[in-house]
């Protein structure tokens, strides 16, 4: 087992937002490493294909060698087992986030209780930020650059014929 303290970030990340490149690199400030875990499921309908989101995250990142990024499936403890994690790291914008992290974490604390949840808050001027608003504001012709990594600009207008 590494001597590093590893902290995982978790989601599909689509499109990733400034929120999410904030709470990563404020979660690197007390872990060693965050990986950002990149989901994908068939059952989901996606904005951007799995290895672009990859992909984009890579690029936002390019610049923090402690922030990786890697793709996961399966079950997040196992990912976290298997790389030696000893976090998940979650990020809270609103009272009713924190009901279903709750849950989330609960589960994942009874399966693996060697791996801690830490919540971290959003960042005020991000609290409203979240992928589906930045989708909707994107698609009713709104301009959400300030909302989004650089990188992450294009490809996103793009895969919404704005570009």
């Amino acid at each position: 087992m590494s001597s590093k303290r590893i902290a995982v970030y978790a989601g599909s990340f689509d499109p990733m937002t400034i929120g999410h490149l904030s709470l990563a690199r404020r979660g690197a400030r007390l872990f060693d490493e965050v990986i950002f875990a990149v989901g994908d499921n068939p059952a989901k309908r996606y904005l951007l294909p799995y290895a672009e989101r990859v992909s984009l995250i890579k690029a936002c990142v390019v610049d923090t060698p402690s922030i990786r990024v890697e793709r996961f499936d399966g079950l997040l403890v196992d990912y976290c087992r298997t790389i030696g994690a000893v976090a998940i790291l979650r990020g809270l914008r609103t009272a009713s986030d924190f009901g279903f992290e709750y849950r989330i974490g609960t589960a994942n604390m009874d399966m693996a209780p060697e791996i801690e949840t830490v919540f971290l808050l959003g960042e005020p001027k991000n609290l409203f930020i979240s992928s589906s608003l930045i989708k909707e504001i994107a698609a009713g012709g709104g301009d959400v650059s300030r909302y989004l990594p650089g990188p992450v600009l294009e490809p996103v207008l793009h895969a919404l014929g704005m570009a």
